[in-house]
């Protein structure tokens, strides 16, 4: 049996597991201004001397992190996000090979909602 609709705040009726318009618009307009105050990658510490240290690291730990997760790695996920702290950025046991897919689906929302 489907789910039923859901009542969006802006007063439309929306079917389950489908997002209002509304909502993607407001999600847009929230990240382009967070953008605009945002330091570009270079500032906020991923320089060659990076790029270096994670291709290693990668080398090193080829699989995902995730438990139950057989993909190859493809990103140095930091554990403890530094926020600009380039000691905690360059701490090496902050750092656990992720898959793409882990890294910008379930690490992304584990921030979001600490």
């Amino acid at each position: 049996m489907p789910r039923p609709p859901h009542l969006c705040s802006c007063g439309k009726i929306v079917p389950h597991g489908i997002t209002c318009p509304c909502k993607i618009t407001a999600t847009r307009a929230r990240n382009k201004r967070h953008d605009t105050t945002r330091p570009n990658a270079r500032a906020r510490g991923y320089t060659r001397q990076w790029e270096a240290a994670r291709a290693l690291f990668l080398c090193q730990h080829a699989q995902c992190a995730h438990p139950g997760c057989t993909a190859r790695a493809t990103v140095v996920d930091h554990i403890i996000p530094h926020r600009g702290d380039h000691t905690l950025f360059w701490d090496k046991g902050n750092w656990q090979p992720l898959c793409a897919h882990h890294h910008n689906s379930h690490k992304q929302r584990q921030e979001r909602s600490t």
